[in-house]
């Protein structure tokens, strides 16, 4: 498949780009058919309105007059629901995941170093508002031109929204100069046995994860950063997720996945700084340093075979994964957090845990680990088969990949659960460190 093959989903001429909304760059009215060759032959280009990359840095400047999108109807945008943008390390890592996702892969159209830096500096100050939950510039400064502001989060709260940005491993091919740059072990991953990977929701340049408690704050967030991107970077694919709610469960207790088995159980404590920095933060000796408080995050999207699923018994399902379905305990055991023991057997030396289940193999030796974030999907039905389209969109973030690529080959060797789902999606990348205030995105990387 062909670069231009694989934009088909949000590609709009450069050419076509409008400035964002209140830069008094174009003050003559607009008519509908022009705005219809202007934005492009693609749906998505209608959808996404305006930005481009003429209008990158006024988009800038007007999320700087950036109205609080709570206070726009008197309400309270609180501290609590706020998790603050710049930092160390980049939020939607070790942050608490929320209720939902929206995943977003982008091709470059660009073959100019600087205008990926204009994008990044625009993504920037965006990001900042869209965080604080606030809209980007006024919701309709100019009548003649579209909004700054999609709108759709015009009154909400900020809704714990994180936004968290990378690189994929093509970055670093000829275009860019970044060669001397490309960390050694950050490629494309290995095929593994039992993959039906489709280049629909596979790879891409960059990344954004936007994660909030709030659905609808989410997709405005992704929807105005490919906004700001147009005549740069075109959407390549996007996937939605979910978890239960916090209001669903008030106890905080660890998520479902669509199977009904918790998920997430054994992931190493994020507020354990040392283990932290041994397992998903880069830093050191580790890579280049321009990753130095980044991370590596890898994501499958994985379709489970739902209906095989529910009519296998309960005895079976929980041994392929090798805990009770309740409680979430490993077999043998009451306790949701109590130790793997895979040496247990029962009385007729039958080992307790099944050693091809799914916990067994993810665990192994217990020496290498990750950091799961992942969430449930459902994108409705596959005409094809009549069958859910639904599964899980798996992610997780380690401070090398040969960690996510160690337990992988273990699992996709023996697991179990192999049975019942199949790989369907994969891309890999560079989540930079942290932002300064006043600095902007991958700075480190990009800097001439």
């Amino acid at each position: 498949m062909n670069k231009k093959d694989k934009n088909t989903l949000g590609h709009a001429d450069a050419e076509g780009s409008l400035p964002a909304g209140g830069n008094g760059l174009f003050r003559q009215k607009i008519s509908r058919r022009d705005m219809l060759r202007l934005t492009g032959a693609s749906g998505l280009g209608l959808l996404l309105g305006g930005g481009g990359v003429g209008g990158l840095m006024a988009a800038r400047q007007a999320a700087g007059r950036a109205v609080p999108a709570a206070a726009a109807s008197g309400q309270s945008a609180g501290a609590a629901d706020t998790i603050p943008f710049y930092g160390k390390h980049q939020a939607g890592i070790i942050t608490p995941a929320q209720n939902f996702l929206c995943f977003a892969s982008f091709d470059l159209t660009t073959s100019r170093i600087s205008d990926v830096r204009k994008l990044m500096q625009a993504w920037t100050t965006a990001a900042a508002a869209l965080t604080s939950g606030t809209l980007i510039g006024s919701a309709n400064d100019n009548p003649n031109l579209p909004p700054a502001d999609t709108g759709e989060a015009d009154g909400l709260t900020p809704s714990k929204c994180t936004l968290t940005f990378g690189v994929g491993p093509a970055l670093f091919d000829r275009r860019f100069g970044l060669a001397g740059k490309h960390p050694a072990s950050f490629t494309e991953l290995p095929a593994f046995p039992g993959d039906s990977l489709e280049p629909r929701w596979s790879g891409g340049d960059l990344c954004v994860q936007a994660c909030a408690d709030d659905m609808q704050v989410a997709f405005h967030a992704i929807r105005n950063l490919a906004r700001l991107a147009r005549g740069t970077a075109v959407l390549r694919w996007t996937q939605e997720g979910f978890q239960r709610s916090g209001s669903a469960d008030p106890s905080g207790g660890t998520p479902r996945n669509l199977l009904g088995f918790k998920d997430g159980t054994g992931n190493p404590d994020v507020t354990d700084d040392a283990k932290m920095r041994s397992i998903v933060w880069s830093g050191g000796t580790d890579g280049p340093a321009w990753m130095n408080g980044g991370s590596y995050l890898a994501l499958r999207r994985v379709r489970f075979r739902i209906e095989v699923w529910d009519r296998s018994s309960l005895s079976d399902q929980e041994a392929t994964f090798g805990r009770h379905r309740q409680s979430g305990a490993p077999l043998g055991a009451r306790d949701e957090f109590a130790k793997l023991d895979l040496t247990a057997t029962d009385a007729g030396g039958k080992p307790v845990i099944p050693p091809d289940s799914h916990s067994a193999l993810a665990h192994g030796d217990g020496s290498v680990q990750m950091l799961r974030r992942s969430y449930s999907y459902s994108s409705g039905m596959d005409l094809k088969t009549g069958q859910l389209d639904a599964g899980l969109v798996f992610i997780s973030f380690q401070k090398d990949l040969k960690q996510f690529v160690t337990i992988q080959q273990r699992l996709a060797a023996n697991d179990r659960l192999n049975e019942y789902m199949v790989h369907t999606g994969s891309a890999v990348f560079a989540c930079f460190p942290g932002v300064r205030e006043g600095g902007t995105i991958g700075e480190q990387l990009l800097e001439g």
